[in-house]
């Protein structure tokens, strides 16, 4: 059976501050259909003192599925023993899709740059190991970032690699903070639309911040979500829409309070903008 348009998932960086087994039945009483784990929320467990394995354990047992795995971000600007590095990180991450039943991978660009052309030869690497594990992986770029901050730098970066694994993942918060909210992601072709992930941007973006965490529930701000979600349905998206609003405001209510209103707000803008929408 096709899987539908409207499949929602939970973004762990909006509710940051819970532990992972908590953030989980968050997400799985809140009404989500799967979650976004990232490299972070292992590393956390992993100075908990937990090994890898019992990390997978937490996540099986909760009962939700992983829809997108992060990975550890900086391998496309990273050089020598830190590119190294985070090339056996990638790696990792890809065992650990596997082993949760999730085939997407995400990645942003990080907190450090570099030349374009140097990023596009660690995508094709980055590809061709996902490849080897049958993953997708899904490249955003940050409105914020010094070199990867529009649409046709991407754009640039995906189709220089040229993998068939590898496309966009559209974040409204970042594309309509660089311009390219509404209806600018047209130009993307259908089937390379990996990823969406979304929350709401402020008329007033805080600014000098590399990963604002000032972003709002859906519906709050000034995405043109009509726009967004109605293009996404017409190029008939049905992977993930994941939810990322990191907000300190919303890190000191209850997780199960903010994954609850964030799929009520959700399914509200779907139900009046998506004619075709069923949830």
């Amino acid at each position: 059976m096709a899987e539908k348009f409207g499949r929602l998932a939970l973004h762990m960086w909006t509710i940051d501050t819970t532990p992972l087994a908590t953030a989980l039945d968050a997400a799985k009483q809140g009404g989500f259909d799967a979650v976004e784990l990232r490299r972070t929320d292992f590393k956390r467990c992993f100075d908990a003192g937990m090994t890898n394995a019992q990390v997978l354990d937490i996540v099986k047992k909760s009962g939700i599925p992983c829809g997108v795995l992060g990975v550890e971000y900086g391998w496309l600007f990273a050089t020598g023993d830190e590119s190294k590095r985070l090339f056996q990180v990638f790696r990792e991450s890809c065992e650990n899709a596997v082993a949760m039943g999730c085939d997407m991978l995400m990645s942003a660009p990080g907190q450090i740059s570099g030349p374009i052309p140097d990023a596009i030869k660690r995508l094709k690497e980055a590809g061709d190991i996902a490849a080897e594990y049958k993953l997708k992986l899904a490249i955003e770029y940050n409105s914020q970032h010094d070199v990867l901050n529009s649409l046709p730098v991407l754009t640039e970066l995906i189709t220089g690699a040229n993998k068939p694994n590898c496309g966009y993942l559209v974040d409204a918060y970042h594309f309509t903070r660089s311009g390219f909210g509404g209806r600018g992601f047209e130009p993307i072709p259908a089937d390379q639309i990996f990823c969406f992930q979304y929350s709401d941007l402020s008329p007033n973006p805080v600014t000098g911040v590399r990963r604002p965490t000032d972003r709002l529930p859906p519906g709050k701000g000034v995405v043109k979500w009509k726009e967004m979600l109605g293009l996404l349905a017409e190029k008939g998206y049905t992977g993930y829409l994941s939810y990322e609003a990191p907000n300190p405001e919303q890190w000191e209510r209850s997780p199960y309070d903010v994954a609850r209103e964030g799929v009520e707000l959700t399914r509200k803008l779907l139900t009046d903008y998506v004619p075709t929408y069923k949830a």
